[in-house]
């Protein structure tokens, strides 16, 4: 298992696994690639999401890939918080590939995502999930995650909220 940067190296992986995850909204919305004309202009656009251009705060974004070379899980790292993330959406935002969910894969990918955390200088590191996604939860408890308040939005949709001293 190892951390992969978006390359054209994954584009056929990256728009297989976009592919397995059909039309809900792409987690983390990073990786979403519907919209742009090829995928070295969506290359291009995250570059710029990356820098923080925008309406976007500097992030890191990673593939994790197995042994046989295939994308099993992906995750989004914030440098920062703002109002949104502080309450919504965390310093890390991660998914797992339908079919190779509950193998491990997501404590895997946010153990090594608190890492580069680590390695940017944040050692204190806000993950949340939506209040019915126990899996998720249990990923984050199982990295360290303490719960803190929950989040209620205007529309009563619970985010749960956790603190992972890095």
């Amino acid at each position: 298992m190892r951390l992969e940067r978006p390359s054209l190296e994954w584009e056929l992986e990256h728009k297989k696994y976009v592919e397995e995850w059909g039309p809900s909204r792409m987690v983390p919305s990073s990786f979403n690639i519907d919209g742009f004309d090829s995928y070295p202009a969506y290359l291009e656009a995250l570059a710029e999401r990356e820098k923080g251009n925008g309406k976007w705060l500097p992030n890191t974004n990673y593939f994790l890939v197995n042994d046989q070379n295939r994308i099993v899980a992906m995750v989004d790292i914030r440098h920062s918080l703002n109002e949104h993330l502080f309450n919504e959406g965390g310093h890390i935002g991660y998914s797992v590939r339908a079919v190779e969910r509950r193998k491990g894969y997501a404590t895997r990918i946010l153990a090594e995502a608190l890492k580069k955390c680590k390695d940017i200088g944040i050692s204190r590191v806000l993950v949340t999930c939506d209040e019915e996604n126990i899996g998720s939860a249990k990923t984050i408890l199982n990295n360290g995650g303490i719960e803190d308040r929950s989040f209620v939005d205007s529309e009563g949709s619970v985010t749960r909220r956790f603190w992972i001293e890095n």
